[in-house]
């Protein structure tokens, strides 16, 4: 596919890794957060993943350097206006979203697709904030996003038949592998993954074991190359938080309720790997 310049909005560990992938299949990249500390961590982030690439074998060392070349930091959201994709990787958050969509309508290209790696937010919502929402979707990585092959592909309710291919091509151009599917709360992934945390969560908080207990019956029982709980570190637990109650509003079943252990440890700034403490300590 011929490369194209790509504004990756967030430069938090979704979306350094979003700009990293882009950025080693020869797009140019432009990746906009609101300081210039922030962009220094996400762009320290994506040199270390490409030197451990490199180490291993599976990156040349000169195309490590050409790929961070391709990555430019910006502090400014006209950097859509340059960019034939933009990809959306901020918080959790309906509100947050839908004005940066209402943003980036304004400043896109005519014939940008606009695109966003929520887990959880409907993608019919975000493109009603927009006049083009033919061609928003979703475009939903997985942590961590160099390693990682699934791509969720979100059509929205207007979602063109046209933005869809593109977006398919687009992944797989990238050695991803695109799954299509519809636009309910937390999709596929997150409508499954989430509730299986919540209920690890609940066991903690219930008593019925530790965490550690929790973590090796699922991975020893199950198969599953990491726990529940030590996924749910990885994510953040206020990632994981917000897409519950993303589930809970949408669904309106009582099965997605957050347990009160997850608010309480978000309460106190515990959200797992990125703040040093969660179910375990880092």
């Amino acid at each position: 596919m011929t490369p194209i310049t790509v504004a990756v909005l967030g430069a938090g560990t979704m979306g350094n890794g979003i700009a990293q992938v882009f950025a080693q299949r020869g797009h140019e990249v432009r990746l906009r957060d609101l300081s210039r500390e922030i962009l220094d961590r996400g762009l320290a982030a994506i040199d270390r993943s490409l030197t451990r690439l490199a180490d291993k074998g599976k990156l040349r060392p000169e195309d490590r350097d050409s790929t961070l070349a391709r990555i430019r930091p910006v502090t400014d959201l006209e950097a859509a206006a340059e960019a034939g994709l933009v990809v959306e990787a901020v918080v959790e958050k309906l509100e947050v979203k839908s004005e940066l969509f209402r943003e980036i309508d304004r400043l896109a290209p005519p014939g940008a697709i606009l695109a966003s790696n929520t887990s959880s937010i409907s993608i019919t919502r975000l493109g009603a904030a927009t006049g083009r929402p033919e061609q928003v979707i979703g475009m939903h990585f997985m942590n961590p996003v160099p390693l990682m092959a699934l791509v969720e592909v979100i059509r929205g309710q207007a979602t063109s038949d046209a933005t869809t291919a593109t977006v398919v091509e687009l992944a797989k151009a990238l050695g991803k592998v695109p799954v299509e599917v519809n636009d309910y709360p937390g999709f596929v992934s997150n409508r499954v993954l989430m509730p299986m945390i919540n209920e690890a969560v609940y066991a903690v908080f219930e008593g019925v074991a530790t965490a550690e207990a929790v973590d090796q019956v699922m991975k020893l029982g199950m198969n599953h190359p990491m726990g529940p709980l030590t996924l749910a570190d990885l994510i953040g637990l206020d990632v994981c938080l917000d897409i519950l109650e993303v589930l809970h509003a949408g669904l309106g079943d009582p099965k997605y309720r957050p347990c009160p252990l997850l608010r309480r440890m978000v309460d106190a700034g515990w959200l797992g790997r990125k703040s040093g403490r969660g179910f375990y300590t880092y």
